[in-house]
């Protein structure tokens, strides 16, 4: 069997048993005969066919969605970029959507409908807009990496600055929001992060050779045909609208677009099909693990998974930097 096809087969085993673990996961004690009876539809319990079908599919679900986008954002910003370290955490992405979450949260209240994507929608494109703007005086687009973490600290800045004078209860409920977490995840959220993936995907698969041709370089893509400003900031827009639609729902979490590509390359390869696939597996199957952890480590409690993520980000970061020295 070939190589990549068995790795393949193996990392969509490893995401449909990840899945499936997530599903019996939770404070309720459901025992695993009565999971797969609620799934097969022969749950005798109305109470945990609700937790099953309420609160652990969707959740479960959109941890498998928003996994897969946020490591497909990296991936695309990685290989568009050429900069390896590109993530939507400090590209400055996560804090513009969260930066307009936030003034949708605390304007509209519970009330909020499709303004909460749209409005993170908006906040992502404002920093993307900065980052290029600094890029473009520079003249310099190894830069935006770094232009991103600068706007990504000021985006952050801003938005403390209008909880501390937002409504104490409303407030809280934002800066929970921001740590990132599943616990209030419904069906229609994976639906909506779901459209938003597939169109993504499509879109990559279909242009995945004009990315390729970016890691040649500017000129060298310019001469096979390809418009590399067009296709950048396409790319630059996909990532956004991806990124922002799953901040809107799921709050800030970071690194995952940092991680999974690193670990994508050792095993599959650097050729943008083979990182987007390997990448949505392997990031799916990584954030259902992340939040089966938030919600089993404390017995009364759920840890925000947007805290293991920057945890564990943060050392992969700094495993990286340290692996490139020695390389060096």
């Amino acid at each position: 069997m070939n190589k990549l096809l068995f790795i393949l087969i193996a990392l969509l085993l490893l995401t449909l048993a990840s899945a499936i673990a997530g599903l019996h996961f939770g404070p309720a004690g459901i025992t695993s005969s009565q999971v797969f009876q609620c799934l097969l539809g022969n749950c005798e319990d109305p109470v945990s066919q609700m937790v099953i079908w309420q609160v652990r599919v969707p959740r479960v679900l959109v941890a498998l969605v928003a996994g897969m986008g946020l490591a497909i954002a990296g991936a695309i910003l990685q290989n568009t970029t050429r900069n390896p370290l590109a993530d939507p955490y400090l590209f400055g992405i996560v804090s513009g959507a969260g930066l307009g979450a936030t003034v949708a949260n605390l304007s509209l209240g519970e009330h909020l409908g499709i303004a909460l994507p749209l409005a993170a929608f908006l906040g992502a494109l404002f920093a993307i807009a900065i980052v290029l703007f600094i890029a473009k005086i520079l003249q310099r687009m190894e830069q935006l990496l770094l232009a991103g973490v600068a706007v990504s600290f000021m985006l952050g800045s801003l938005t403390q600055f209008i909880l501390y004078f937002g409504e104490p209860f409303a407030t809280n409920r934002v800066i929970f929001w921001l740590m990132g977490s599943l616990s209030r995840v419904e069906m229609s959220n994976f639906y909506v992060i779901g459209s938003v993936l597939l169109v993504t995907i499509i879109t990559i698969v279909a242009l995945h050779r004009h990315i390729d041709a970016l890691l040649l370089g500017d000129e060298s893509a310019a001469s096979l045909g390809v418009n590399v400003d067009r296709l950048r900031l396409l790319m630059l827009g996909l990532c956004a609208a991806l990124t922002a639609t799953i901040v809107a729902y799921c709050g800030g979490i970071g690194f995952v677009g940092l991680m999974i590509p690193h670990i994508v390359r050792q095993i599959i390869g650097v050729t943008t099909l083979k990182l987007v696939i390997g990448s949505a597996l392997i990031g799916g199957s990584f954030l259902i693990w992340v939040d089966i952890i938030a919600r089993s480590a404390l017995a009364n409690a759920e840890i925000p998974i947007g805290i293991i993520t920057s945890a564990l980000g943060s050392i992969f970061f700094l495993f990286i930097m340290i692996r490139t020295r020695n390389t060096n």
